[in-house]
């Protein structure tokens, strides 16, 4: 009888926990929900792990000013450059995950600088969730106007006569920028001397005063120096001529055989942000890439827009740390 009875409390008291959980989880479901519908309610942070003035930062601002017309909400970009994009992305990866602060990532800090560095400061896959790929875009291979090369059969002859003496800036180790380096490099069978900064504005800013004599830099940022005469274009990175530099042949076109090399931004939110306010996120995003403002600037700096599901983003990185993975470890390049 005392068996029965106990077994009867048992029951009843498991009952009641299991409906206090089902309330406690209707509660929590409500707030999220109730939480996802009032977002934004405050201004939100874009962290660029770039400085201001490279492609990263053009990209970064151009979304930002679509987000806020469409969340009603400001966005302000937040520059925090250095070690190839991993200061700003162990900052946005370390921030609270409310939908408040959004990262504009690169496929290069996640497929390259996983595989440069010996001692990340996060994980960019498990840390940071995909928001949407926004844009992709080619590099451009651009000498000093001092440079005795007119092509990029000149450049290697240079850089064959004079090993290591060929100097090639780029936007911090790691970067699509490097990496298009360390692979001209590898195929053409050639030895440059690398030299790092803080993001693509510094370097050029070097690259256009002499202290450096080669960059192959992201188009954008590249192309009014290039249109002013104060940096020499031989050639461009992607699968086929670019549209905003027709008349510049291809590196593979140019004699480097199985080259190709490009890189794409997008938005990414620290792990555990909730996925209603991620999916407001990406919506908003899209649109803001639709706006006819935001396609007619992003065109023609030489950006590709692009616009993806989170889901989509998530299978573009794990794909680019496949391509990337074995092009780090064959050039030997390490950032430490």
């Amino acid at each position: 009888m005392r068996t029965k009875i106990l077994h009867r409390k048992v029951l009843t008291m498991l009952s009641r926990f299991k409906s206090r959980l089902l309330v406690l989880a209707a509660a929590l479901g409500l707030t999220l929900a109730a939480h996802a519908q009032s977002f934004p309610s405050k201004p939100i942070r874009l962290i660029c792990p770039f400085p201001p003035g490279g492609a990263v930062d053009i990209a970064s601002r151009a979304i930002a000013a679509e987000l806020s017309k469409n969340l009603g909400q400001t966005v302000t970009v937040d520059n925090k450059p250095g070690a190839g994009g991993n200061i700003g992305g162990a900052e946005a990866a370390r921030s609270a995950p409310d939908g408040y602060t959004i990262f504009m990532t690169t496929s290069g800090i996640s497929a390259i600088n996983p595989f440069l560095y010996a001692k990340m400061p996060f994980d960019p896959m498990k840390d940071l969730l995909p928001v949407t790929a926004l844009v992709s875009l080619n590099n451009v291979l651009v000498v000093h106007p001092s440079v005795k090369a007119n092509s990029v059969s000149e450049l290697i002859a240079l850089a064959k006569a004079q090993p290591g003496a060929v100097t090639y800036a780029s936007s911090g180790s790691g970067t699509s920028i490097h990496m298009s380096g360390e692979m001209l490099k590898h195929l053409a069978g050639i030895n440059m001397t690398h030299i790092p900064y803080k993001g693509s504005a510094p370097a050029l800013t070097d690259l256009m005063g002499g202290q450096v004599m080669v960059m192959l830099d992201n188009i954008p940022s590249a192309l009014p120096h290039i249109k002013s005469g104060k940096l020499r274009a031989l050639a461009t990175t992607g699968a086929k001529r670019d549209p905003l530099l027709p008349e510049l042949p291809t590196l593979a076109e140019a004699g480097v055989s199985g080259y190709e090399s490009g890189v794409w931004f997008g938005l990414a939110v620290p792990a555990g942000t909730p996925r209603d306010i991620v999916a407001k996120l990406n919506a908003e995003a899209i649109k803001g890439t639709k706006a006819p403002d935001y396609v007619k600037r992003m065109t023609e700096l030489g950006y590709n827009i692009m616009g993806s599901s989170p889901e989509q983003m998530g299978e573009m990185l794990r794909g680019e740390v496949t391509r990337w993975g074995p092009i780090v470890k064959a050039s030997g390049a390490k950032a430490d």
